[in-house]
């Protein structure tokens, strides 16, 4: 059996470094052309030609996303991009269009073509097509089951990729036209701009407004969180668990995929995940979280439970409060820049490839001056704070909650 690939997202090169030092086996990305997400940061050729080498650096791989859903003036030059993208070292892209699947295939022919989830592929038959023209992997839809992954995991004759983590969308795996009508923006062009998360007035046939005046009316879907299922995805052979979120913070990628992560190492080396070490990461994954969360469609149709009605997030959460820029190891004295506000004696742990999530106690933090502050209230200032253990630049300094 081959090891499931842990797949993040990337919005620019400092998130994809991030995903691969925090443990994934690849990244997904968004060039310039043919992209869904494109508010995200994107990638030029250059850029993506760099990550390629820094993911090939550390054993991983990455995906280029050519999604969505072109129309003609999209498809000029696309031979040449896709041309390109293989040059460069890109091993898959994953795309929606059968035009895009073809030509990559006969210009660049290296390089493999994962079918997107915006496909809707749901059974078993749908997989024998794309096959039949050349795909190499699908994502399955987000609509599916637990039930129904094992199912057709049975009898696929491709490999398969399922969502594990992250945002969910209210319509049939992407396959939405709100944000094309309210804001003329082609939610499958790369434009959504998420308008079931939007709240409205509900008015019932005789134009009585039905909202019971406790707030206003969403379609909003909580985002997926499916720690629980990593195990059975696993034992069920499928090749890849994604994370959504190209959109995200690197706080964000590195706190979901360390979590993941170790979830998959635990299963691997002890074969299973024990109920410690999955409360742990459930844990660490909620401080990831802007919106409340539950498992999709893993257990069945959801009810409303599994929607923001009248909701459109968790609130903000502020516990990622530095990023470490510098460590002295004989003073031990660590050059931070501030993210949110903490005050002195805030307890502290480490977010980090390379050390344990040990805690420590801020007693002192010195502004560049020499000056000794009570409290950190200014993002992105450079201070001054002991840390009792090496950090390394780039670790992320995050809030012990009390219990």
């Amino acid at each position: 059996m081959n090891k499931i690939e842990l797949l993040a997202p990337a919005g620019d090169l400092e998130r994809l470094k991030t995903a691969v030092l925090y443990g994934a086996d690849a990244v997904y990305i968004g060039g310039k052309k043919l992209s869904l997400r494109s508010r995200a940061g994107n990638f030029t050729l250059d850029e993506i030609e760099e990550g390629v080498v820094f993911a090939k650096t550390h054993g991983a791989k990455v995906y280029v996303t050519v999604n969505m859903i072109p129309h003609n003036e999209d498809l000029v030059e696309v031979a040449e991009y896709l041309k390109r993208l293989s040059e460069i070292g890109v091993s898959a892209i994953i795309c929606a269009s059968l035009h895009i699947l073809e030509v990559s295939k006969k210009v660049a022919p290296n390089m493999e073509v994962h079918i997107s989830t915006q496909q809707t592929i749901t059974n078993s038959q749908t997989i024998d097509y794309w096959k039949m023209m050349k795909a190499d992997r699908v994502v399955l839809a987000r609509e599916l089951s637990m039930g129904d992954i094992e199912k057709t995991a049975k009898v696929s004759s491709l490999p398969l990729e399922v969502f594990i983590h992250g945002g969910m969308c209210v319509n049939y795996s992407g396959s939405c036209t709100l944000s094309n009508w309210m804001t003329l923006r082609d939610a499958n062009r790369g434009g959504c701009a998420q308008s079931c998360r939007w709240k409205y007035f509900l008015y019932d046939s005789q134009s009585n407004n039905v909202c019971d005046g406790s707030g206003l009316f969403s379609m909003s879907s909580k985002d997926m969180q499916s720690a629980n299922y990593v195990a059975r995805l696993i034992e069920n052979g499928i090749s890849s668990l994604k994370i959504e979120g190209r959109m995200k913070t690197a706080y964000y990628i590195a706190t979901v995929v360390k979590a993941y992560r170790r979830l998959i190492d635990e299963y691997y080396k002890y074969g299973q995940i024990s109920d410690e070490v999955l409360d742990s990461c459930i844990k660490q994954l909620q401080r990831a979280e802007n919106r409340p969360t539950a498992v999709g469609f893993y257990n069945g149709l959801p009810n409303n439970e599994g929607h923001l009605y009248g909701v459109n997030g968790a609130g903000v959460n502020q516990d990622f409060c530095a990023v470490v820029q510098n460590y002295d190891e004989k003073s031990r004295v660590a050059l931070i820049q501030v993210r949110n506000y903490f005050e002195i004696n805030t307890t502290f742990a480490i977010l980090s490839p390379y050390v344990k999530e040990n805690e420590f106690v801020v007693e002192e933090i010195k502004n560049e001056d020499g000056e000794y502050l009570e409290v950190a209230n200014k993002p992105m200032q450079l201070l001054y704070i002991n840390i009792p253990e090496k950090v390394f630049l780039g670790d992320m300094l995050f809030r012990v909650s009390e219990e």
